[in-house]
């Protein structure tokens, strides 16, 4: 699976991620959340993802 900047993803535990920024394919900074209100920016890697959206 190829993960890229600006993909919006679904995680393994059911949250939905935009990727800010990706590193080779493995590791990347992403914002969770429904809103700005709620947003939070995690770290994740390719093993917490189950499929680019």
């Amino acid at each position: 699976m190829e993960v890229k900047e600006f993909d919006t993803v679904l995680l393994k535990d059911g949250r939905k991620a935009s990727i800010m920024e990706a590193f080779e394919n493995k590791v990347f900074i992403a914002d969770v959340g429904s809103s700005p209100k709620d947003w939070e920016t995690i770290d994740i890697t390719i093993d917490d993802i189950e499929k680019v959206l």
